[in-house]
């Protein structure tokens, strides 16, 4: 019987057996120990930089609406088209805004628009409360003081302005004619001990806790009810909306009382148009 050559070894062999594959290649004995030297190979190394990164963030919540860069983006649109007092824009920039509107709307509580909050009511565009409230800190007597004092609120709606005043007053009083926006609005505004809501007229203002460093309203009628002058404190000051002096439309009027060594008046003003549900007396 004619024997079998012997076969040529297999693997394994040794790092040191294996030559180069290719003339001029090193062998792969050079190659694992250059391989050595350099840096190790890291596979977690993305893992660690996506958690390192993510630890530097604010992970929105919910549908992220709970995220301050939304409000600032909200805010510097504000601040684009001319709204400039930065404790104003800062109040804005607080306040989540989606907290006061129904969740089928939430995605749209940061756009500068006004929301329907139910009973034929809206929440204002937010460049038109930002307007109102810039207007009652350029008052002379909240100049001096350096914030808005005692606050009346005509209309509270869902609470969103009252919260907001709240980050420019000391003690804010909201009147709401309807229960159900009452109720709604006293459930938002848990916590906030300084904003007192009272279910009633506004037209009447509240005299209880007259009178007040500022006066705001949310609904505009013909005139200025004689309720609130006679609850504005003097160097007060009162903004409202209004129908124009045309009978068409409204306009943001302004009144500051005054009272000096010719007695006291009060100094009106008109501003631009804007458009408020319609002010109306009563309890629902």
């Amino acid at each position: 019987m004619t024997s079998l050559p012997p076969r040529p070894k297999r693997f394994p062999l040794s790092l040191d057996k294996l030559g180069a594959t290719r003339p001029g290649a090193p062998s792969v004995a050079a190659a694992a120990a250059a391989a050595e030297a350099r840096e190790p190979l890291k596979p977690q190394g993305h893992w660690q930089q996506a958690a390192a990164i993510k630890a530097r963030q604010t992970t929105p919540i919910g549908l992220g609406l709970d995220s301050a860069g939304v409000r600032q983006r909200m805010v510097e649109r504000l601040r684009r088209e001319g709204l400039s007092d930065e404790r104003v824009l800062q109040a804005l920039a607080t306040v989540q805004r989606h907290h006061f509107v129904d969740s089928a709307l939430a995605t749209q509580a940061y756009e500068d628009t006004s929301l329907p909050i139910g009973h034929g009511q809206t929440i204002s565009k937010p460049s038109v409360v930002g307007r109102m409230m810039a207007l009652m800190l350029d008052a002379p007597g909240a100049r001096q003081r350096g914030h808005l004092g005692k606050v009346l609120e005509i209309g509270t709606g869902c609470g969103y302005q009252a919260a907001l005043l709240m980050q420019l007053a000391k003690q804010v009083v909201s009147v709401e004619r309807l229960k159900p926006l009452h109720d709604k609005a006293r459930a938002n505004l848990v916590g906030h001990h300084q904003i007192r809501l009272v279910y009633g007229d506004g037209m009447l203002g509240h005299r209880p806790s007259a009178p007040y460093d500022s006066i705001i309203s949310a609904a505009g009628g013909d005139d200025i009810p004689q309720a609130w002058l006679d609850q504005l404190a003097p160097g007060g000051r009162l903004v409202a909306p209004m129908t124009a002096p045309s009978g068409r439309g409204q306009v943001l009027v302004l009144i500051d009382h005054v009272r000096d060594a010719a007695g006291s008046r009060f100094l009106r003003s008109l501003h631009e148009a804007v458009l408020f549900v319609p002010l109306k007396s009563g309890v629902l």
